[in-house]
This record gives C-alpha cells, structure tokens and sequence, in this order.
C-alpha cells in the first residue's frame, strides 16, 4: 500500500492534477492496493477529518480578514506604519514590512495580506521611484509574516494534525514573526541606501499621533483575539468568532467604509477560500490514516535514526526537505500530510513539537516566495501588473534573509519558545 500510495500521489503531483484531487485519488489506489480496507473509509475518513471544533477558526479568521480588507483597517495600518518608520530612506518598502507584520495579526493569511497591503503600498512605492519588481518582491516577501503572526491559519492546521495546542504555537509565532520581520526590515533599508532607491519617501509621512488614534480601532483587533485567548476568556476557535464581530465593528461603526452591499461579495470570498481548504484538508486527512495504518511513519522513524544520529543533522536534514516540499506543493497540504508523520520523530530527538511546529511553517512560508509555486509572488505580481519571471532576480536577497532567520528559529529554540514559557508561566 505504501508503494501505491507513495507512486500514485507522486505521479498526479506531476501531471498537475489540483492538490485535493490528488491526495484523494492517492489514498482511494492505495485503499485498492490493500485490497483488504472496505472503500466506505473513503467517506467517513473525509468527514471524520473536517470533524473538529478547532477547525472552526478556519473559516471565521478567513472572513474576519475579509472585512478587514474591505472595512478600511488596512489604509489605516498602512498610514500609522509610515508614521513609525517612513521618514527615512528605503521607508515605503520598511512600511511595507511593518505593516504586512500588523495586518498579519488580524488576518492569518499571507495571501490576503499580500492582496490587501500590496494594492496600497505597490503604487505608492513605484511612485516613489522603486522599480516594480523590487516593489513587488518587498510585498510578497513581507505577506509571508501573515502564517507566522498569531492568527494564522497553517499554525492551526498543525495543532489539529498533531495535537499540539494552538494556543501554545500561536505565542511561539510572535518570537520568529518578529525575527523575520526585523531582518526584512534591515534588508530594505541597506538595499534601499545602497541602491540609492527611496530617498524622498518621508514626504508625505503623516504625524504619527494622528495615524496612530486613527488606527486605534484597527489595533484593538489582535489585542481582543490574542490577549482573549491568553487571559483564558476564550478558545482560539471562540475568538475567531469574537475577530468576525470587531471586525464588523470597526468597519461599520468606527471607520464606516463597511457597508451592507459589501457582505455579499466579502462572503463569497470566504466560502470559496474555505472550501479550497477544507478539500484539502479532508483528503489529507483519509491519506494519513492510510500512512499511519500502514506503519509507514514507525518505518520512516527507524530509517532516519540509524541514518542520522543527532538532533543537529535531523533538523537540517527536515529542513533540506521541506524547502524542496514547499517549492511545490501547498503548504496546507504539505502540513497535513508530511506533520504527523514528521512531528513524533522530531519528539524522538528531544524537539518540542511547539518549536517543531514552527520550523515547519516558517520553511514552507520560503515556499510562498519561491517558484514554481510561489503563491506570494503570483499575487504580488498581479498587483504590480508584472511577469512572474521579472521579480525572481530581485528574490534572491530576501530568500537569503528568511532562510538566515530559519536557521536561527530552528537552532535557538528560545527564539520560539520563550515567549510561550513567559506567558503560559505568568498564568
């Protein structure tokens, strides 16, 4: 079964069928190989893996930065990150990281933060004199803060797959979020100062007392989400919720660019980017009942230990994975189906799953940026109006920094892991 199954989704990978169709038909030829599992496990595995209540916060953190977008957070975010940072050169393009780290922690959603910061910031820094691909390489690189700043949707799609508390990873994401947003935010600069790019970005910086009462309504969202879930007011699942209702809030009532004829198209929006997620999720789900039924990560785990001996060699070793995984394959379906195998042979060589978890996202988040796949850089391009294969040179430093900030979240574990033992310890 293992073979069949291993061949098959290999082989559909590389025809091009869509992930979901993929995995499904994968585990369906490996049902048949067995010859001895009824098929009725197709349906009720599928069912079985969308059955859970953290599943929830999918959905409900998708349309909450749906509003957002449309309820005009995003504007604001933008003015209060210029008013931090945009008074020097290379400040439009350290805008863009500051704030792409902002609305990342309302959204959950690299995608939807590419999308929402770069229609602003994309012009604004073209205008400025920034060459459109540069421009769009800041936005795609600096989106992919959007699955590591709590909300994030592959944060939660670990926690369900291995059982890790999601609350515990969502404060072990705010140490390697900002890590990478920092070392983003050095890069532009030099390369901005280098390149003599953005020397007059500071002339229409807006007073940051001003910005910063305008984007106060906007910055009470991450504070109800995450300072709700830590205070123990409610579940990750329950404050995706309790995220919907102030984003309805504020883009109504404080900032009333939400109007009612809105909603119809926001919901659209959100039902089919659940839905593409959720085909994914319950495929993935029926594959890896069939990988663990059929002993395959007890098979892996003895393989790996006689090979690698320490802990060193095995993270760079998963590391080395993951980055040619992320290249090609969604990292929703490449948590789903690679974490429980992953996760308790990462356990066995004294890794927390907490921190494991982290390494994971924060490798297949270089995916995002990376071709073939690169859904950052498709996005960032269709904003920009630009070819994808104009921006892949501009790439090369940024893949350099996130990778260099990897290696760090991956050998210091504090990095992760100190911001979780601070608050979890102080409760």
């Amino acid at each position: 079964m293992n073979t069949a199954l291993a061949l098959s989704l290999g082989i559909f990978f590389l025809l091009g069928i869509p992930i979901a169709v993929a995995i499904g038909l994968a585990s369906v030829i490996g049902i048949e190989a067995h010859g001895r599992l009824p098929m009725l496990l197709v349906a009720q595995r599928m069912f079985t893996g969308l059955d859970s209540f953290p599943l929830m916060a999918i959905p409900l953190f998708i349309l909450a930065g749906n509003l957002m977008s449309v309820g005009g957070i995003s504007k604001r975010l933008v003015d209060l990150a210029k008013s931090i940072v945009g008074g020097v050169q290379g400040g439009l393009a350290a805008t863009c990281v500051l704030t792409c780290m902002m609305f990342a922690s309302v959204s959950g959603s690299s995608v939807a933060t590419t999308f929402a910061i770069g229609a602003i910031l994309i012009p604004a820094m073209v205008k400025h004199g920034y060459p459109k691909p540069m421009a769009a390489s800041v936005q795609a690189s600096s989106a992919e803060l959007g699955v590591l700043i709590p909300p994030s949707i592959p944060l939660i799609l670990y926690g369900v797959a291995t059982d890790t508390s999601i609350g515990q990873l969502f404060l072990a994401g705010l140490g390697p979020g900002l890590l990478v947003a920092a070392a983003l935010m050095a890069l532009v600069l030099i390369l901005c100062r280098v390149r003599g790019i953005g020397a007059q970005d500071g002339d229409d910086r807006p007073s940051i007392g001003p910005a910063f009462f305008a984007a106060l309504p906007a910055l009470m969202v991450p504070v109800v989400i995450l300072g709700g879930i830590y205070a123990g007011v409610f579940t990750p699942t329950e404050a995706s919720a309790a995220a919907v209702v102030v984003a309805v809030l504020v883009g109504m009532v404080f900032y009333r660019e939400l109007k009612p004829r809105d909603l119809p198209e926001v919901l659209t929006k959100t039902v089919l980017a659940t839905s593409a997620i959720m085909i994914i999720i319950s495929a993935a789900a029926l594959f890896s009942f069939l990988v663990t039924r059929s002993g395959l990560p007890n098979d892996i785990a003895a393989l790996i230990r006689e090979v690698i001996e320490t802990r060193f060699m095995f993270l760079l070793a998963v590391n080395i994975l993951l980055l040619i995984v992320g290249m090609f394959i969604e990292t929703s379906a490449a948590i789903l189906v690679l974490a429980p195998i992953l996760t308790p042979i990462a356990i066995a060589y004294g890794v927390d799953p907490v921190h494991f978890g982290l390494i994971m996202v924060l490798n297949l988040a270089l995916g995002m940026i990376t071709p073939p796949l690169g859904v950052n850089l498709f996005a960032a391009c269709s904003v920009a109006g630009i070819p994808v294969e104009r921006i892949i040179p501009q790439l090369l430093w940024f893949v350099i920094t996130v990778f260099a900030t990897l290696m760090i979240v991956t050998y210091v574990p504090a990095v992760s892991l100190w911001p979780m033992q601070t608050i979890m310890g102080t409760r």
